[in-house]
C-alpha cells in the first residue's frame, strides 16, 4: 500500500481506540444504569456497536501490521507504469481524460481516482509508458484508451 493509505488506516485505528471505544464504554455504563438489561434496548445497541468496533480495530491492526508500505516517489524518472503511479488516460473515442492512481486494493476509491492493483484497468496499465495505446475489455464492450502521462508522486 502508498504511504498515504497506511497514514489514514493509522489514523482510523487512532480515533477508534481514542474516541469511538471510549464513547462506547461510557454508553455501555449509562445502558446499566437504566436497570433491567435483559429488556434494554440502549445497552444491547451499546453493546453491538462494541463488537463491531474491537473487530475493526482487531482487522486493522492485523492489516497495518503485515502492510508493505511503497513510497511512489521513488519510481520518479520512472517511465514504465507501476504500483503507485498516477496515470491520466484519454478514452480514443471521446478524448475525455481521466486521472488514477494504483494502489492498493485497501486504499482503492474509485470516486477519488483511486484503483486497486487487481483492477481490470490497472493490470491492463501496468507495464505501458506515456504515448501507449491500449485496449480495455468492459461488460459494455471493448474500449480504446491511451496513456497520456504518467507521474509518481
Amino acid at each position: 500500500m502508498t504511504l498515504r493509505g497506511y497514514e489514514a488506516l493509522q489514523e482510523e485505528l487512532k480515533t477508534l481506540k481514542s474516541v469511538t471505544r471510549p464513547a462506547i464504554i461510557q454508553a455501555i455504563a449509562e445502558a446499566r444504569e437504566h436497570g433491567d438489561l435483559s429488556e434494554n434496548a440502549e445497552y444491547h445497541a451499546a453493546r453491538e456497536q462494541q463488537s463491531l468496533t474491537e473487530g475493526r480495530i482487531m482487522e486493522l491492526e492485523d492489516k497495518t501490521s503485515r502492510a508493505e508500505v511503497i513510497d511512489p516517489a521513488k519510481f520518479a524518472g520512472d517511465e514504465n507504469i507501476k504500483f503507485g503511479a498516477t496515470v491520466t488516460v484519454a478514452d480514443c473515442d471521446t478524448d475525455e481524460e481521466k486521472i488514477y492512481q494504483i494502489v492498493g486494493e485497501l486504499e482503492s476509491d474509485i470516486s477519488k481516482g483511486l484503483i486497486s492493483l487487481s483492477s481490470p484497468l490497472a493490470r491492463a496499465l501496468i507495464g505501458k509508458t506515456e504515448g501507449d495505446a491500449f485496449e480495455l475489455s468492459a461488460p459494455g464492450g471493448t474500449k480504446d484508451y491511451e496513456v497520456v502521462s504518467v507521474e509518481y508522486k
